[in-house]
């Protein structure tokens, strides 16, 4: 993908999921924009946002006619309407070791997110983790135990498994 679109992706991802008003852009109840707004806003064609959202590595972005909206990771309030679902036995978390050293007194939180993310696999959980600095760390989460206590999990369009809060009761211990 060229750069001038990478660049412009990671616009769109900051407009969708924390400051649409900074853009101008107003997103309904469940976080979608018109389509036409983005690409006016992005001063970008349709096809260029089609490759934008194609070459998204971690599927950010879903559309819903002349729709588009993130699939997770809003700091702003939105209804994204997903299922509870039954998670997996095992999820895991990637961060760094100085956030774990933190995350293992308390638990891993939202943030000023809406949910915790987990991946189903060890890649993806690299992937996310070694975004920050230091050494990475990955945290094993039984997540059928959770899930057994009564937590709730989500699964978002593109794999992603989300849950309010991930106590340190369950980290597996390798």
């Amino acid at each position: 993908m060229r750069k001038e679109l990478k660049e412009k992706g990671r616009v769109l991802t900051h407009l969708l999921r924390h400051a649409p008003e900074k853009y101008g852009v107003s997103l309904n109840l469940e976080g979608y924009a018109e389509v036409q707004d983005i690409i006016k806003t992005l001063d970008i064609t349709e096809d260029d946002l089609e490759e934008i959202v194609r070459n998204d590595n971690k599927g950010r972005f879903s559309y819903l006619g002349n729709k588009i909206r993130a699939n997770q990771g809003h700091s702003i309030k939105v209804e994204l309407g997903y299922q509870e679902s039954v998670p997996p036995n095992i999820l895991y978390h990637g961060t760094s070791k100085n956030a774990y050293d933190k995350i293992k007194q308390t638990s891993i939180n939202k943030m000023q997110r809406h949910h915790v993310h987990l991946s189903s696999d060890i890649e993806t959980a690299k992937q996310v983790g070694s975004r920050r600095k230091g050494d990475l760390v990955i945290i094993k989460v039984n997540a059928e135990k959770m899930w057994r206590d009564g937590i709730k999990f989500y699964r978002s369009e593109n794999g992603v498994w989300l849950t309010d809060e991930v106590l340190p009761k369950y980290f597996v211990k390798d």
